[in-house]
């Protein structure tokens, strides 16, 4: 199945950013890179970052990691008609939404993430639907004109798309904003930039390939 193999987060400063979501997060590289760039950026970059995780007490974990780190507090973790989450701003700019659909805890607490979902907020959800399913994604939920979100393979990163304007608000940010958006996704449909500016890459090939 195609899907989204990993995003690389273009940034200021690639070794203290490292050094953050290692701290924060314990990130996998390979699903999250980094690079430099210092490309004009301001405002809401059009997206975030979800880590999705088991239940409260491990969001708690990850949210106060990303404190201690440096991160900036959007919205405090907290109980939802949906679960239980709360929403950080790493120092390179980048949003992340830490999340669990349970309200309870089961187990011990851990800061283990189960998937990391790439929310684009887009203008046209239908159209930009279209656009990723003619590239060979394939949907696996949508809610007409209001949330898509695609089928991946296991260990991918999840990609959803949903209004601008709906992102920001869950975001906590207003949607003001322009210029570079700071990341790009790779995956086997790329190379091609969709209609709201977002850069799709091809995997590198290997030598042997």
């Amino acid at each position: 199945m195609n899907s989204i193999d990993s995003v690389t987060l273009e940034v200021a400063d690639p070794t203290a950013a490292a050094r953050f979501y290692s701290d924060a997060f314990g990130l996998d590289r390979e699903r999250v890179r980094l690079r430099p760039s210092d490309a004009p950026t301001s405002g809401f970059r059009g997206f975030t970052l979800s880590l999705v995780m088991s239940q409260p007490g491990d969001v708690d974990a990850l949210h106060r990691a990303a404190l201690d780190a440096g991160a900036s507090r959007l919205k405090p973790a907290e109980k939802s008609l949906w679960g239980y989450g709360g929403v950080v701003q790493a120092p390179d700019g980048t949003i992340w939404q830490l999340v669990t659909s349970t309200k309870k805890n089961t187990g011990p607490v851990t800061r283990a993430i189960d998937e990391i979902v790439l929310l684009l907020g887009v203008e046209d959800v239908k159209a930009t639907k279209q656009f990723y399913v003619e590239r060979g994604l394939t949907v696996g939920k949508s809610f007409g004109g209001k949330y898509v979100e695609f089928a991946g393979d296991p260990g991918s990163i999840k990609l959803s798309l949903y209004k601008r304007k709906a992102l920001g608000k869950v975001a906590g940010v207003s949607t003001e904003g322009g210029g570079s958006h700071r990341i790009a996704l790779t995956s086997p449909v790329g190379p091609f930039t969709d209609p709201d500016g977002f850069v799709c890459e091809a995997p590198e090939r290997k030598p042997d390939e």
